[in-house]
């Protein structure tokens, strides 16, 4: 089962989970969001959705973290069914931007909404299901992580359903939140988590003005908006 928890410094979380876990999620995660091009408008939110499929990916590979998670099997019960087993299972791990997380989170609900129109997926349909999870997992950890009245004032942006719509959505915004938050330190990041919250999901007078400057360079430079960058580079290394 994928389980988040905040990091030490409120960079992000760790996503943990099982091989299994990891494979099933970077499936649904791949199948939720189509084909290249196959939802045009939503091209540059399905990169997005596709990095942290890169990150679960490498972390199938050994090539991101691992975490030692008790198994229930202890001595006693070993004994007793003459098993030779370790007490702990190897968990895989990868950490993601808090505002990136949250992103894809609330945007994965568009994605699940064509789904559910266009392909008619079965009722019991395991890939909405594994997104579901996960968002459910997403806002599990919101909870534990906040205090309850700031939690409180969140929950009206976690209802699927509500009526946003990341259409054509400026993702190099999300670059904006991300880099801005890191430049934060850890208690500034902790008391920011909710405001990103908010940011994601209103498009306030900051994305205005950035979504006006790309496209007059998309203009200018006669390319689709999601071919520019936005400028700032992310540190090599995050002190998660």
């Amino acid at each position: 089962m994928i389980h988040l928890e905040d990091t030490p410094n409120h960079a992000g979380v760790y996503v943990t989970g099982d091989l299994n876990d990891f494979d099933d999620l970077y499936e649904a995660l791949h199948e939720i969001v189509g084909e290249e091009g196959e939802y045009v408008h939503y091209d540059a939110v399905r990169t997005r959705v596709l990095g942290l499929c890169y990150d679960l990916r490498h972390a199938m590979m050994g090539n991101r973290g691992t975490r030692f998670v008790p198994n229930g099997m202890d001595r006693e019960k070993r004994l007793r069914q003459s098993i030779a087993c370790s007490e702990s299972n190897v968990y895989l791990q990868c950490g993601i931007l808090w505002p990136e997380l949250l992103f894809i989170s609330f945007a994965l609900n568009d994605f699940i909404g064509i789904r559910e129109h266009q392909k008619k997926p079965p009722l019991w349909d395991p890939v909405t299901a594994t997104v579901r999870k996960f968002q459910a997992a997403v806002q599990t950890c919101l909870s534990e992580t906040l205090p309850e009245s700031k939690f409180s004032r969140c929950k009206r942006y976690l209802r699927a359903g509500r009526g946003n719509s990341y259409s054509r959505y400026l993702t190099q915004y999300i670059d904006e939140l991300n880099l801005n938050f890191l430049h934060m330190d850890a208690d500034e990041r902790f008391n920011s988590i909710s405001v990103m919250v908010k940011r994601v999901n209103e498009k306030n007078a900051r994305y205005s003005e950035l979504h006006t400057q790309f496209l007059n360079a998309a203009r200018h430079y006669g390319v689709d908006v999601e071919e520019l960058q936005y400028k700032g580079d992310y540190p090599e290394m995050i002190d998660w």
